[in-house]
């Protein structure tokens, strides 16, 4: 041995003397609890529905009694304005449940925003919340945009909004989740990850929403797991009609989607990474893609690639039809809403290895 290398290699020995250990990703344990998203509550939290059966949820301590009865594992809720006894007493709740709790946050739209976004954080710490999800885009693209520019400027403010949450994101300790909510393609998304190259922002990966934007599901997973932090799991059922195609979540298992499948590609990049149901009940959404407007954003998908994606549309068969829930009742409405949820949550604990 040359003097050169054995000073290198004791070099790197007393280096290692030194150094805590930290364990490969792929050592830490497998999180096998199934949370709940609000969404999946819509019609209880915003659907304005009177009814004496389902109360709607005034509070996320309501919400996380009635998941938590109803065998779910944990919850995403919305931080509204809590104060800090009441940060403190959710996560005392959580914690006697054994569930875990997640965060919905809105972004800074500007730097006068920053002092309620920090607030929201310092509740979410106090109430041992690490991951928080959010979106950039409270509606869908091809319906808030009508111009390749308005998208352009709707983008830089978008990025804009998650430089000023970083740093606070870092201070807090806690991971912004971002979730892929009918505004970004995979790549798209993937390019402005990059930008910020931060192990404070992330991916709440939507398992359907994408389908909306013309990109296959499992290839928006595939790309979008390495950076997700959490997840909606859903499947989804679509039926052509005359501009385009309808949308629906659907129990899982129901749908065409590999759940199975993207439940492995994703404990892969991330044993730990956290499962939330969104099963939104609702009636299918209507996705115009052979319209003028819906076009408006998009520079980059060939008609090729249309026609091979309506094909594969066209080709995969519904096992029931598309659910119609405005033809019910107030009580029928939200009697389905809790259904579908119990229904995905037993799919979820007997296929999927969920508990």
């Amino acid at each position: 041995m040359d003097r050169r290398t054995f000073i290198q290699n004791s070099s790197i020995g007393a280096l290692a003397m030194v150094m805590p250990h930290i364990p490969a990703y792929s050592t830490f344990p497998e999180e096998t609890r199934f949370g709940v998203a609000e969404a999946s509550y819509w019609m209880r939290w915003y659907g304005k529905l009177e009814s004496d059966a389902y109360p709607p949820f005034t509070n996320a301590m309501e919400m996380l009694e009635h998941c938590a009865s109803s065998g779910f594992g944990g919850i995403q809720v919305g931080i509204r304005n809590w104060d800090a006894a009441t940060a403190k007493k959710l996560r005392a709740r959580a914690e006697v449940l054994g569930v875990f709790l997640e965060g919905q946050i809105r972004l800074p739209g500007d730097v006068q925003e920053t002092a309620r976004f920090e607030e929201d954080l310092k509740a979410a710490q106090l109430a041992g919340i690490d991951v928080i999800r959010t979106a950039c885009l409270s509606g869908r693209r091809y319906e808030n945009f009508d111009s390749r520019e308005a998208f352009r400027e709707f983008k830089e403010g978008a990025i804009s909004s998650l430089q000023i949450a970083e740093p606070l994101m870092k201070k807090y300790a806690i991971k912004l989740a971002v979730e892929n909510h009918k505004d970004w393609r995979a790549a798209e998304m993937v390019e402005i990850l990059k930008k910020f190259e931060s192990e404070w922002i992330g991916v709440t990966l939507d398992t359907g929403n994408n389908i909306s934007l013309l990109e296959d599901p499992m290839e928006v997973v595939e790309a979008l797991a390495p950076y997700a932090y959490s997840v909606h799991l859903k499947d989804m059922g679509v039926v052509e009609y005359e501009d385009g195609f309808l949308l629906s979540e659907v129990n899982l298992g129901e749908g065409y989607l590999d759940i199975e499948g993207m439940v492995r590609i994703m404990k892969k990049h991330n044993p730990e990474i956290r499962f939330n149901l969104e099963m939104i009940t609702r009636d299918p959404l209507k996705i115009p893609c052979l319209t003028k407007k819906y076009w408006a954003t998009f520079d980059n998908i060939s008609a090729s690639e249309l026609a091979v994606f309506l094909y594969k549309i066209r080709n995969q068969k519904v096992k029931t039809p598309l659910p119609i829930v405005s033809v019910l009742n107030t009580d029928a409405q939200l009697a389905m809403e809790i259904d579908n949820n119990s229904t995905s949550l037993k799919y979820a604990q007997s296929h999927l290895g969920f508990h």
